[in-house]
């Protein structure tokens, strides 16, 4: 499909990427940073670098921090920006790291995981699209899973609004049977991201600042966030363990891969 977003000469009001890339991946089980573990033959983090690109997205910028200058090096030829966030404190946190490169952006801030490689352009486009036209000050991609153990469920208003995200360790068993969750990938407008990151606090169970308690804070000042539903939960699929990364191995030697 034609990019709906020209990709030369970017202006304020163009989508930009931020694709967060910091983490350590202790469960890995080996000294490099998650994002650089290949998946057919290739880092994680070129799988969602690429895909934002392929869906017409002009400018991205990563966040880096755990071995910064290894995943630097392994995506430089990509023209992307560079971020650092020297302290892990969540993703509402990784985010805020870029607000001084995007101060002057008036257009959509698409937010994507560096271990999220099956993300599709497609999905990009549609999610971009959905939060510009409904006017919504967020979208998320959704996918409903039978098994959604691990997963931060979608809670939804009765018009079918997200009311707010709620992260497994702080869900109460009601929440816990929700079966659409979060994928991790969000379409913002600037302006009320970067406002509403400064209110994020970390009181839950992480100690954290999570970037999906923005969506209850802007529901709460009365502002909208769609959900844009993927039929694939493989695009929800992240990389936590050796044994997840295997997993998403055998899909692409079913011809699956992205």
């Amino acid at each position: 499909m034609e990019s709906s977003f020209s990709t030369s000469a970017p202006s304020p009001a163009s989508p930009v990427a931020v694709v967060l890339a910091a983490g350590l991946g202790k469960r890995m089980g080996a000294p490099i940073p998650k994002v650089l573990f290949t998946l057919g033959g290739k880092p994680l983090i070129r799988w969602v670098i690429e895909a934002a690109q392929a869906a017409g997205i002009p400018r991205v910028v990563v966040v880096i921090g755990h071995q910064g200058d290894s995943v630097r090096d392994t995506v430089a030829d990509l023209n992307v920006e560079f971020v650092w966030q020297y302290e892990r404190k969540g993703t509402g946190h990784a985010v805020m790291q870029a607000e001084p490169l995007l101060s002057t952006h008036q257009g959509p801030v698409v937010v994507l995981n560096g271990d999220v490689p099956r993300i599709q352009p497609d999905t990009l486009r549609s999610l971009i699209a959905t939060q510009v036209q409904s006017g919504a000050a967020a979208a998320v991609v959704t996918v409903l899973m039978d098994d959604p153990t691990g997963y931060g469920r979608i809670v939804r208003r009765p018009g079918g609004l997200v009311d707010r995200i709620v992260e497994e360790r702080d869900a109460d068993p009601d929440t816990k049977a929700i079966k659409e969750i979060n994928t991790g990938t969000f379409c913002f407008r600037a302006a009320e991201l970067f406002a509403t990151l400064h209110q994020v606090t970390n009181n839950n169970a992480q100690g954290e600042y999570y970037l999906t308690d923005v969506v209850s804070l802007l529901c709460h000042k009365g502002l909208s966030v769609v959900a844009v539903q993927s039929a694939d939960p493989d695009e929800a699929h992240g990389v936590n363990s050796q044994e997840q990364l295997a997993a998403l191995e055998r899909l692409g030697r079913t011809g699956n891969l992205p």
